[in-house]
């Protein structure tokens, strides 16, 4: 697993074809966002105060959006922790492998949109804080 860092996480400016009918940004998988798209869901109807997704990848890329509403993301490298507001529909979080992401905050009515770069694999989730912390020194 490639150590990354909450410096890697990027926020990305996606296009915005704007008409009086309403607005579109268009997703491309290698053009506007770092990797080929292989997943697509999305988390709607959080309970405020509720958190998703404390956990980390060891290869998979993902994408997140605020596709409604807003909601923070917390991102941990194992040493730094820096933390990223989504809450516009054009801009949307790289996450690399390697780093520990969760959701909080919701407003109401939000709807987390993630892209990936890999199929859904159980075994390349590290789910627990504690592995992922001793993955990392070992990483060193």
């Amino acid at each position: 697993m490639k150590r990354s860092t909450v410096f890697d996480c990027s926020v990305i400016d996606l296009p915005k074809i704007e008409n009086r009918a309403g607005n579109i940004t268009p997703l491309h998988g290698g053009l506007n966002l770092p990797f080929e798209i292989k997943r697509v869901f999305y988390s709607y109807d959080i309970p405020g105060g509720e958190a998703r997704g404390a956990h980390a990848h060891k290869e998979c890329h993902q994408f997140l959006v605020a596709a409604g509403g807003s909601f923070e993301v917390v991102l941990d490298d194992g040493i730094n922790k820096r933390t990223v507001l989504l809450n516009r529909p054009f801009y949307g979080l790289h996450i690399p492998p390697g780093i520990w992401a969760s959701e909080q905050g919701f407003s109401s009515g939000s709807i987390c949109l993630v892209l990936t770069s890999h199929g859904y694999d159980e075994k390349d989730y590290i789910r627990n804080y504690d592995d992922f912390l001793k993955l990392m020194a070992d990483d060193t």
